[in-house]
Order: structure tokens, then C-alpha cells, then sequence
């Protein structure tokens, strides 16, 4: 029920995913999600799980109050071993906080970090935290660099990635104190650290991972998806006023331009930190979304990236 455009949408990408070969499990309540399975000709296993927690509650009093809402069936689920891993597009909060709480963290995990994919012009780049912590310390940091060095190898397949630290200049001394203090952290851990990158450099494709705190890695994010945005409406604008034929040659291009920046082409952000893997999708996340999101969880579950997490940490 999570989502925008639940449950239709939801479903529906349920539905393409199980038709690709992904083994998916439905949670929600059970009357309205066999509607929608009814609708599209599907017959896929359903959970029942009658409560709802929305977008405005307060995450942690909503598992207490709610423990028959979707997100945590599919955390118990996922704990108990009766799932690999769960996908939602519903409350990020929430979905964290049963990833954490029901889920649990692995073994010497300070704080679980989001890890979103940014596309940029070789391999994509994994940007941790983008949400989670708005606050971290700097061993926090090193965390989300060995997390996210984890991730990047197995889900974009890059050996030994480079990992950059978010900064507002590339000198070893720039930034707060947190930044500082991280920098000589990191330069000793062993990863390959090539370190600090500023936000243009990101686009630039300087590294494979870059960590920074929740509040930061959630702002530089949601600036890019704006200016994407923007400048996606002045090519809309322009192309517009060609004429036909010349907008049917540009069009094929575009598209594909359009295809490698659409965050719906990778469905959803990795929780890394967590016993089992968890998938948290974007609120207007259409049947692509759903569908490709439920997809990256299968192939991360496969390659059980928390078990590759938990022996780095070791």
C-alpha cells in the first residue's frame, strides 16, 4: 500500500517482476491486493496484513501502534527467514525503522546508511548516506565507506571501487570538523581512498562511492533530481518547436538520455547496515519502479550482499 500510486501501480510491478523470474511474496490487505491481482490476470502468494501506516505518522510509534502494517510483515518476514528481503515505497521512515528494529542490524553496524544509485558517465556512483543519519560521527562515515565499497562491487561490479568523501573542496583540510577527522580516518582504513570530491565532481565520475552524512547526501540528491528536472523541461520546450521530422530524429536520443538519469531505471535505494536486504522505493514509484527495485533486492539477495557487509566488518 505503499506509494503514490498504490496499489495499482504496486501490484502491477509485482506482477512484471514475478514475470521476469523474481520469486515475490505480496504484502497488504489481502481483499484489495487480490483485486488487483484479479484486474491483471495474476496469481502471485499474498500476506495479509490489514494495517496501513501513512506517509505523516510518526515511524517508530506506527510499528508499535500498527505491528499488522505491511512494512513490518515483511520485516518479521525477512527476520524469521521467510523472505530474502522486502522492497516498500511507502514511509522511508518506516521502512528503516522495521529494517532496523525487526530486521536488526548487523553485528557491530553503527547506523544502517541508504545507498542510492547516481548515474553518471562510466559506472554508476553509490552516494551513502542519502537520508538515514542526519548526524553521524566520523567512524560512521568509515561504516558507510566499507558498506558502500561492499555494494559497489557486488551490485555495479567494480573492482576495488574509489571512495570519496563529500567536501566543499578537495584539500585535505576543508570542511567541518566531522569532515576532517573522517579524512585522516578513512586514509588509513586500507579502502581506496581517493579523497575529498566536491559535488560537481560527482557527475564527474571521480569515484565509485561517496559517503557524507543523511542530511547533506539527501540535499545534494534531491538539488540534482531538481536541476535534472529543469533542464529535461528546457529540452521538452525546445524540442517542441522543431518540425515534426526533425523531432522524430532528436526524440530516439533523448529517450535514451532520459533512460540512463531516470531513477526509476534502478527502482529503489539499498539500506545497507541490516541483517537482511531492504529496498526502500521512491513515494511516486510506477509499475518500472516497482518492478526493477524488486529486481536489484533478488540479485543483492543472491549474491548476500548483508553476509558479504558483515564479514568486512568483521
Amino acid at each position: 500500500m505503499g506509494g503514490d500510486h498504490a496499489p495499482a501501480e504496486t501490484v502491477a510491478g509485482a506482477v512484471d517482476a514475478a514475470r521476469r523470474g523474481v520469486d515475490v511474496v505480496l504484502v497488504g490487505p489481502e481483499s484489495i491486493v487480490r483485486s488487483e491481482l484479479e484486474r491483471l490476470e495474476a496469481d502471485l502468494p499474498v500476506v495479509d496484513a490489514p494495517e496501513v501506516i501513512e506517509m505523516g505518522e510518526d515511524p517508530a510509534r506506527a510499528l508499535r501502534e500498527k505491528p499488522n502494517a505491511s512494512i513490518s510483515v515483511c520485516a518479521r518476514m525477512v527476520a524469521s527467514g521467510d523472505a530474502a528481503g522486502f522492497v516498500g515505497a511507502g514511509s522511508t521512515g518506516a521502512a528503516m525503522a522495521a529494517a532496523a528494529l525487526l530486521v536488526g542490524r548487523i553485528k557491530g553496524v553503527q547506523r544502517p546508511a541508504i545507498a542510492t544509485i547516481f548515474p553518471t558517465p562510466g559506472t554508476p556512483t553509490l552516494v551513502l548516506d542519502s537520508g538515514a543519519n542526519p548526524e553521524v560521527n566520523a567512524n560512521q562515515l568509515l561504516q558507510f565507506a566499507v558498506m558502500g565499497s561492499v555494494a559497489a562491487e557486488l551490485i555495479l561490479g567494480v573492482e576495488r571501487p574509489r571512495i570519496g568523501l563529500l567536501n566543499i573542496g578537495e584539500e585535505k583540510g576543508k570542511g567541518r570538523e566531522l569532515e576532517k577527522t573522517a579524512h585522516e580516518i578513512l586514509e588509513a582504513s586500507g579502502l581506496n581512498f581517493i579523497g575529498n570530491v566536491e559535488g560537481r565532481d560527482v557527475a564527474a565520475d571521480r569515484c565509485d562511492v561517496v559517503v557524507t552524512d543523511g542530511f547533506v547526501g539527501n540535499v545534494f540528491l534531491k538539488t540534482t533530481e531538481g536541476a535534472a528536472k529543469l533542464v529535461g523541461g528546457y529540452f521538452q520546450e525546445a524540442i517542441s518547436k522543431l518540425p515534426p521530422e526533425v523531432r522524430a530524429q532528436v526524440l530516439p536520443a533523448l529517450n535514451e538520455v532520459r533512460h540512463r538519469l531516470d531513477p526509476e531505471t534502478h527502482g529503489g535505494a539499498q539500506l545497507l547496515g541490516v541483517k537482511g536486504v531492504a529496498v526502500i522505493g521512491h513515494g511516486s514509484s510506477s509499475r518500472v519502479a516497482i518492478a526493477n527495485a524488486l529486481q536489484v533486492a533478488a540479485e543483492a539477495a543472491e549474491r548476500d550482499l548483508p553476509g558479504k557487509i558483515a564479514a568486512r566488518l568483521v
